[in-house]
């Protein structure tokens, strides 16, 4: 999901809520679309919790853009891709097609687990998709997410009446995790907790992640990126408010 710092959201608002977020477009493609198609791909979404003004973003392609933008531009073959965030299957199915290697997923909201692995299988994608938070260190261990109108807004952070049990998978737990080399973080929130545990994860060369500007303080967002850059990731490239983060050594 989107989030704007101030600065952007005095730029990008009239654009969002004309195309990415509008009402009477959401109505028109909810009333006579199933599916979302981009490219190659084509994603069944009539068993997702979607809200209307949700809805024109797969009208007007604005559908996870930011992710999608930053992942375009600098995926290779040479990634191997842990994904945070499953999601309807758009960002692993993405991945899967750029780098040709196998996705693993972690998705959190056992709810669309079903419907993600079926948009990934109708799309040809190589996957294993776990339907567990993936956690770095127990000390960060949380018992519940948040659950909405809107899959979109599922959260470990955003506090609603839908209160969920959590099921957390420890990463020592995870067959073969040693062999990815790249990190995605589409997840409400939870990149503060993988930015911060990022060394456990000694393969990972890169992280692109989605930061959350409602979440997350102007303040925050310094420590959080200083934190990386403690940890010998640097700035890559960023779209609105996606970032690419990586080692200086060269791809393994």
């Amino acid at each position: 999901m989107i989030s704007f710092n101030i600065l952007s959201k005095l730029v990008m608002f009239p654009l969002y809520y004309t195309f990415h977020c509008n009402i009477f477009f959401g109505w028109l493609h909810k009333k006579y679309f199933k599916s979302f198609k981009y490219k190659n791909f084509i994603f069944n979404i009539k068993d997702f919790e979607i809200p209307l003004s949700n809805r024109s973003s797969f009208i007007f392609n604005t559908y996870e853009l930011n992710d999608r933008i930053i992942l375009e531009r600098n995926l290779s073959k040479k990634h191997k891709c842990i994904v945070i965030g499953g999601g309807i299957g758009f960002v692993p199915s993405i991945v899967n097609t750029i780098t040709k290697n196998k996705v693993i997923i972690f998705e959190i909201n056992e709810k669309i687990i079903k419907n993600l692995k079926f948009n990934l299988s109708l799309n040809n994608i190589r996957f294993k998709v776990f339907n567990y938070n993936l956690l770095l260190n127990n000390k960060d261990k949380k018992k519940y997410y948040y659950s909405s109108e809107n899959f979109l807004a599922t959260s470990m952070y955003r506090k609603t009446k839908r209160k969920v049990k959590l099921k957390n998978l420890h990463y020592k737990k995870v067959p073969n995790i040693n062999k990815f080399n790249a990190l995605i973080v589409d997840g409400e929130g939870i990149e503060k907790h993988y930015i911060e545990n990022i060394s456990v994860l000694k393969n990972i060369k890169h992280i692109f992640f989605e930061f959350h500007n409602d979440i997350f303080s102007e303040k925050e967002k310094f420590k959080i990126f200083n934190e990386l850059n403690n940890k010998g990731f640097y700035f890559k490239d960023s779209f609105i408010n996606s970032y690419y983060f990586a080692k200086s050594t060269s791809l393994k």
